[in-house]
């Protein structure tokens, strides 16, 4: 019986030594050399919700890798988003802009994005590049408003656009041709309001208040020279009409 005894323990220690050291590997595989730590590991699409992650995959390419120097206007520029109602931001972020280059992007209307990562990106906006002291809201002109004269507009573009931009169809100076139909053809009516009203920061275009020295332009004069701009618009081969809205 002795013996039988100390043959068991002997069976028996070899086959715990062996639970023992499973164990012990098992506990240390998150210590393994290369093997990525959880927070290091890529997260599903869906699950991503860092502004920086955000606007480099889905906004970067057209309004540019820090918010400026892009195709389209610049999103690094307080005057901009305290003038553009966060409503409004986040709605042209979530269902594009029909007939121009502005897509959609949450999933509800054939995108990609969450509406948390939406708004995310909203926040990540207006936290980010908001300004830390941006204009007051009363002291900017209205955001939306309908066109105005035309022939009131040819004069206001006249005198506070042209010598940029150039008469009519051609260009000027300091600045494409405006009422060129290609560029017409691609920009929505809003997006014209805004930007005679914010200018383009990143290209040096100066906003409302100084395209005339002492002379900010006055509300009627922004609808009136939008006005006008729309009333240059030409079909283009290709190009839908532009969009009343954006």
């Amino acid at each position: 019986m002795p013996h039988a005894s100390v043959v068991g323990a002997i069976t028996l220690v070899p086959g715990l030594g062996l639970v023992l050291v499973l164990l012990l590997v098992l506990a240390g595989c998150d210590a393994l050399p290369g093997k990525p730590r959880p927070a290091d590991r890529e997260r599903i699409p869906s699950q991503v919700m860092a502004f920086a992650t955000l606007y480099g995959n889905n906004c970067a390419a057209c309004h540019g890798a820090d918010g400026r120097l892009g195709a389209s206007r610049p999103l690094n520029d307080p005057l901009y988003l305290a003038l553009v109602p966060r409503s409004r931001l986040r709605r042209v972020i979530a269902d594009g802009v029909p007939g121009t280059l502005q897509p959609a992007f949450a999933q509800s209307a054939g995108g990609t994005l969450t509406d948390a990562q939406i708004d995310a990106l909203v926040d990540g906006l207006l936290k980010r590049w908001g300004g830390a002291k941006p204009p007051k809201s009363a002291d900017i002109p209205p955001y939306a408003a309908p066109p105005g004269n035309a022939a009131r507009g040819k004069v206001v573009y006249a005198a506070a656009c042209a010598g940029c931009h150039g008469a009519d169809v051609t260009s000027g100076q300091k600045g494409r041709a405006l009422a060129d139909a290609s560029y017409l053809s691609l920009v929505s009516d809003q997006y014209l309001r805004t930007t005679v009203i914010a200018g383009r920061i990143d290209l040096g275009m100066p906003d409302w208040r100084s395209y005339t020295p002492g002379q900010p332009l006055t509300t009627q004069q922004i609808s009136d020279v939008v006005a006008w701009l729309i009333a240059q618009r030409r079909p283009v081969p290709g190009r839908p009409d532009s969009a009343k809205e954006g």
